[in-house]
């Protein structure tokens, strides 16, 4: 049955999208407030399940593309997704029926509210990463056959750009400039589909899942409860089916900046167990690897989520700070994101790591 995003669903979507987007995907708090403000003029938001879209739906992906650290001082006048769209379909003679997120992650989770409030349109309960990846063409939609292109760009001046690109990794590399030249930030529609297609190559349920992560945390807030244990326990009820704690202490050290329109570093972390070696966490936009001396702890694509220690808020990468105490927190990532042509994609040869997927115990 057809549910509907309102005002009071953005706190704990805020919440859960930014676990999701393990480091990335955009700042939460900017993205709830563009959505917040779409909502409140135009209505709530009805989200679909996959299940629930009709074959012949078109459908597009849209989003945010940028380095996060650019996102907190350059803030989205809340047009560029709605100029986006207009391009994609004046270009291609289409009209849009639904939206479907790119990733799971903070402002990304959001941006298609802002776009689909203003059109009146549903968001699927779905999206191409079960999480958020640095580079467009990191989409199950791409690793299952769906072509990027066209892509529709915009930025907060109305200028606007569209792709024809021969594969998606193209797309990217193209789109990546032209948004390091509107300023590190711009808005994205991609990956036109029919509701057919969407419901074969999306991640399931990651709209609703981010809302009941908010509310678990919340919960567990509320009641006292270990709010780490709260997540483990939902998490193994979903199609995520598994999280674990993978480490606990303080911010030493975090080396941070921006290359190529994305935000790299990595973050170092102090056990506060002694007599244990720092946890090493690389970064490319999102966590992506995550290291103790030489074990592998995690690695993409599951989820390596750095929380606050205290209250599992998380921390997305352009607001970690020395000194801060925190838990790190491993999800799995879905069965659809595991195979073979999925980790050929966005797997760690992809990032350059010179280590081969496992997963956690």
């Amino acid at each position: 049955m057809t549910r509907e995003i309102t005002v009071a669903d953005l706190d704990d979507l805020a919440t859960g999208a930014a676990l999701l987007g393990t480091g990335g995907g955009g700042d939460p708090y900017i993205g709830k407030l563009m959505a917040r403000g779409a909502i409140e003029r135009h209505g709530s938001v009805p989200l679909l399940a996959l299940d629930e879209v009709p074959d012949a739906f078109q459908v597009v992906s849209c989003g945010n593309m940028g380095a996060p650290t650019i996102l907190i001082e350059k803030v989205p006048s809340g047009e560029e997704p709605e100029l986006a769209m207009r391009s994609w379909e004046a270009h291609t003679g289409k009209r849009v029926d639904a939206i479907i997120p790119m990733e799971a992650g903070g402002v990304n989770s959001m941006i298609p509210l802002v776009a689909a409030a203003a059109r009146r349109l549903p968001v699927i309960d779905a999206d191409g990463m079960g999480r958020a990846f640095p580079q467009l063409e990191m989409e199950t939609f791409n690793v299952y056959g769906v072509p990027a292109s066209p892509v529709a760009i915009a930025d907060e001046h109305g200028n606007t750009v569209m792709l024809e690109t021969r594969s998606a990794a193209f797309a990217e590399w193209l789109a990546r400039g032209i948004t390091i030249r509107m300023g590190g930030q711009s808005s994205l529609v991609e990956y036109g589909m029919d509701g057919a297609t969407a419901r074969r190559v999306s991640v399931p349920g990651t709209m609703s899942l981010a809302i009941g992560i908010g509310r678990v945390l919340r919960e567990a807030r509320r009641l006292r409860r270990d709010p780490i244990e709260a997540l483990i326990g939902f998490f193994s009820g979903t199609h995520y089916q598994k999280a674990r704690l993978i480490g606990s202490g303080k911010v030493a050290d975090i080396q941070r900046s921006t290359q190529n329109g994305w935000a790299v570093g990595t973050v170092r972390i102090e056990p506060f167990a002694p007599g244990r070696p720092p946890i090493a966490i690389r970064i490319q936009n999102e966590n992506l690897v995550a290291l103790q001396g030489e074990q592998v702890l995690a690695i993409v694509p599951d989820l390596i989520c750095i929380l606050e220690a205290d209250t599992a808020e998380p921390i997305t990468t352009e607001r970690l700070r020395y000194g801060q105490r925190v838990n790190v927190l491993a999800v799995q990532v879905p069965p659809i994101m595991r195979t073979p042509e999925a980790l050929a994609v966005f797997g760690p040869a992809a990032f350059g790591l010179p280590h081969a997927y496992r997963g956690f115990d």
